[in-house]
């Protein structure tokens, strides 16, 4: 291999600045046959960053199952997953974290990271239809938390109603351990018809390679580095790894690439999300088994005097890198010229797989691309791991060494107001929740968001769920209870199942402890999906999530957001959870269980941090969802809502508040009140039936062999359990909807 130009040979010192480890210094000089200077040693930083090449997660992700006759695309072989839902139709969907930059710069770290994950989309052929989101943020009352949430929220709304896309489900969660790192984890759900997918590969010696979008600037060098480190007290001054978005120019971008690939013209195409040109260039080139030669001069640049490492690795948003079938040029710039695009050949394929940039007639690098890569080059480590002390002492605590309260009311009204059970309107009013006229919830709510498909009869059912406390408590179990969940939200909508997409937000791995939750929490992921047999699509791994403040270094809880797609083969089916009318019966599907553990309830009322899991046993969950299909498939019940944080209780007030009804209804005796009414032992659900279908309820349930009981009937709007009077539900719904706006006054 030949030298690049004039930039000095770097030392171990450099590389260790960089983050490389000094392994991983040596493996660079081995590649090359040479020491590297500074650019080339830059892109290795980046590219196995933790962020890019998941180096530190991929052994076990490859555990995870894949396969299934829905998959038209395997985990990780293009930009997103990609699954069928007939009629010709593909739908793909991708959750992605923006969890740093959103800790530095809420506003524009929440807005780009929506921008990213349309870009991962829409770079497939695919026009997106919804967005989702998870977020975690710390304690409510601090001012930095309040300040966190007020940006994070706005940048997700902004960017996403300017773009078009609505926002259509989520979840937000507050707990002290995202204090100084808020989780912001963002989903895009688009759909494609067959044979208009295109491919992140590049391929065809002589082919043309395209940069078109946005020009390129000093925003988000090293951003992926940036993702890949722990967030500390002088995390402020890393504003340069943070990027700035443009919804308008990212719609314009979206239009002229739809319209791009029906050209035909277009070989491959991919997002510059992290590690820009580099990151795009090298995983497209690897994918193809081709080269390039780039041409760093004619890149657009909006700022003069940019190094080559620094063109290489910015991380500016809305640009893409297209590469063209030669011969077609005029066709790819002809539809970026219409929509007022920057689209400029800065080089061409080539066959020998090395990526050689130049700047002002130089070699400023070369290197291999598939030596960059994951799957390629990039290193593969399994790290230490062990059970953390605190696990053991969990399993020391049961519900008798817990006093009963003896006013439930109290308790009742405090669920109603805690900010993890109560509304997240204030969020949703900042969102648009309606635009492109997709978004089938406007009217009621189900436990999944529910997104029409137009010109066909189905439509897609969507979901973000993962309950971190879970989790913390039991890796293993808590993950398989957030892809159950998932689950059980579509199943309550009217929906199966198809296949999941995660975000993986954990501490250092370098962590014996923290990489520990990690390996659990995959085995859990892949126990459930082969269960519900949602094989996973894809998404993205998250660590170095934790505060370092003053020495005292503190990782959240293990938190892997799944993010489940169903279908809904057929619009009369869909299934909201509102109660409809005064005087139906309600039942509870599923066992109720004398259980508190790990609940709302006992966290924030009894102030007792750790306890044991929620009971759940997979594969009643399964039976009570098989259950649910069929209910809804022969529709005998009128609603279904899941019962999940804050116990019956509030899955009750949930199910009353649209249609301002209430509810009356006795506890089981068997079980105590309070894990009657706030419990939240796993694979139960709650639904309403007309008195005229509850005999044809009653056989069906019995003929099923899953437990179930009924608990009362639906009323003009006073709740009242056992007899005794808890409100009306206009003042319950009031307190529940404002509780979130109250507090950031």
């Amino acid at each position: 291999m030949g030298r690049t130009s004039n930039q000095k040979e770097v030392t171990l010192k450099t590389a260790k600045k960089l983050g490389l480890l000094p392994e991983e210094f040596e493996k660079i000089k081995e590649v090359l046959g040479r020491t590297p200077n500074f650019t080339e040693l830059s892109l290795y930083s980046v590219m196995w960053s933790e962020h890019c090449s998941y180096k530190n997660s991929v052994y076990w992700l490859k555990t995870l199952p894949k396969e299934g006759p829905q998959m038209l695309a395997k985990a990780g072989e293009e930009n997103a997953g990609l699954v069928d839902i007939g009629d010709g139709i593909g739908c793909a969907f991708k959750i992605e974290s923006h969890n740093h930059p959103s800790a530095v710069e809420p506003y524009q770290g929440a807005a780009t990271g929506v921008g990213g994950i349309n870009r991962d989309i829409f770079t497939m052929g695919a026009r997106p239809i919804a967005q989702l989101n998870s977020l975690r943020f710390g304690d409510i009352k601090l001012d930095r938390t309040k300040w966190l949430v007020k940006g994070i929220v706005k940048g997700i709304g902004d960017y996403g109603n300017a773009f078009g896309v609505p926002v259509v489900g989520g979840e937000v969660y507050f707990n002290n351990c995202y204090n100084t790192n808020p989780l912001v984890n963002a989903m895009s759900v688009g759909i494609v018809k067959e044979g208009n997918v295109i491919s992140a590969i590049s391929k065809g010696v002589g082919n043309p390679v395209y940069i078109v979008g946005s020009s390129t600037g000093k925003d988000g060098i090293h951003g992926a580095t940036f993702a890949s480190e722990d967030i500390t007290e002088n995390s402020s001054q890393d504003l340069p790894s943070v990027q700035v978005g443009d919804p308008f120019q990212e719609k314009l971008l979206l239009e002229a690439s739809l319209e791009v690939i029906k050209t035909k013209a277009v070989v491959g195409m991919q997002d510059m999300g992290a590690a820009g040109i580099i990151c795009s260039s090298s995983e497209m080139s690897d994918k193809g088994k081709h080269g390039m030669i780039i041409d760093l001069d004619k890149v657009p640049l909006r700022q003069k005097d940019m190094h080559p490492f620094e063109i290489l690795l910015s991380e500016s948003q809305e640009r893409m890198l297209v590469i063209a079938e030669k011969g077609k040029e005029k066709k790819v710039e002809a539809v970026f010229k219409k929509w007022d695009l920057n689209c400029v050949q800065i080089g061409e394929v080539t066959g020998d797989g090395e990526l050689k940039f130049y700047k002002e007639g130089e070699l400023a690098a070369q290197v291999p691309a598939t030596s960059l890569v994951l799957g390629g080059g990039a290193p593969v480590y399994q790290r230490e791991y062990k059970k953390p002390p605190y696990y053991a002492k969990i399993k020391k605590i049961t519900i008798d060494d817990i006093p009963e309260p003896e006013d439930l009311k109290k308790v009742a009204q405090h669920l109603t107001t805690a900010l993890n059970l109560a509304s997240k309107r204030w969020v949703i009013e900042q969102y648009d929740t309606m635009v492109g006229t997709k978004n089938m919830n406007t009217n009621a709510p189900s436990d999944a968001a529910i997104v029409n498909v137009k010109g066909t009869n189905k439509a897609l059912v969507m979901t973000t769920d993962c309950n971190s406390k879970y989790v913390y408590t039991d890796p293993k179990k808590g993950t398989e209870i957030a892809v159950a969940e998932a689950a059980r939200n579509i199943v309550c909508s009217g929906g199966k199942p198809l296949a999941i997409t995660n975000c993986l937000n954990f501490g250092n791995p370098y962590n014996p402890e923290v990489y520990w939750q990690f390996v659990e929490a995959v085995k859990g992921m892949g126990n459930a999906c082969r269960k519900f047999k949602t094989p996973v699509t894809g998404g993205n791994v998250s660590f170095y999530n934790q505060s370092s403040i003053k020495g005292k270094v503190e990782p959240v809880y293990p938190t892997p957001v799944i993010g489940m797609i169903g279908l809904l083969n057929n619009k009369e089916n869909l299934m909201t959870l509102d109660f409809k009318q005064k005087g139906d019966v309600i039942f509870l599907i599923g066992e109720c269980k004398n259980d508190i553990n790990s609940s709302e309830y006992l966290t924030s009322y009894h102030k007792i941090k750790l306890s044991p899991i929620p009971e759940f046993d997979i594969d009643e969950e399964l039976k009570v969802q098989k259950v649910i299909q069929n209910l809804i498939k022969e529709k005998i019940i009128k609603s279904a809502h899941d019962v999940s944080e804050g116990g019956i209780y509030i899955t009750l007030i949930e199910s009353a508040m649209h249609r301002k009804l209430g509810f009356d209804i006795t506890s089981e005796g068997e079980i105590r009140t309070d894990a009657f009414l706030f419990g939240e032992s796993q694979s139960r659900v709650i639904v309403s039936v007309s008195p005229k279908k509850e005999s044809e309820f009653i056989d069906f349930m019995i003929n099923s062999q899953v437990e179930f009981a009924m608990l009362g009937h639906v009323t003009k709007g006073s709740l009242r359990i056992d007899d005794e009077s808890y409100g009306h539900i206009k003042q319950v719904k009031n307190s529940y909807n404002s509780a979130l706006e109250k507090t950031l006054k």
